[in-house]
């Protein structure tokens, strides 16, 4: 019997003058929701919390992978960038540079982003409205302590 698929639910409030928050997980998220503010607030737009759900996605789904494909990485970082139009207002292309630590081969690592663009919920849904790409760019993992590890 195949279980349902998971579903997911935030709650957002906003009072007058744009002070807004976002619950999402166990987390409250100040937003920011104001409208022609002087001033921005510092805290994230939506346009800055829809371009972090796709590097959380990307985040995630190299996790996936990990587990799924036995990829090592010590560690990666992403940048993600959107552009939009402003008639009508949308987002025309989302571009990312993932950054990986790791001593795998460039067949396994382009086997990963391969996995990270094919099974990514968010990727694709932003996908399908608009063009995103990116690139992976491989950082070699510093070399042993060779003192440390001749003893």
């Amino acid at each position: 019997m195949a279980r349902p698929p998971p579903s997911y639910h935030v709650h957002a409030a906003v009072t007058a003058g744009g002070g807004a928050t976002l619950d999402a997980g166990n987390q409250a998220i100040p937003v920011d929701a104001t409208w022609d503010a002087p001033e921005p607030s510092g805290a994230p737009g939506p346009a800055e919390l829809l371009a972090g759900a796709l590097a959380a996605c990307l985040m995630k789904n190299l996790e996936r992978s990990a587990a799924l494909l036995g990829f090592v990485y010590e560690r990666a970082d992403v940048d993600v960038r959107a552009s939009r139009q402003d008639v009508p207002p949308r987002f025309v292309q989302i571009e990312y540079e993932l950054r990986l630590v790791t001593g795998e081969s460039p067949r396994r690592v382009d086997l990963v982003h391969r996995n990270l663009r094919q099974f990514g919920t968010v990727y694709n849904t932003l996908a399908a409205a608009c063009d995103v790409h990116g690139e992976v760019h491989v950082i070699a993992p510093p070399a042993p302590d060779v003192a440390r590890t001749s003893r």
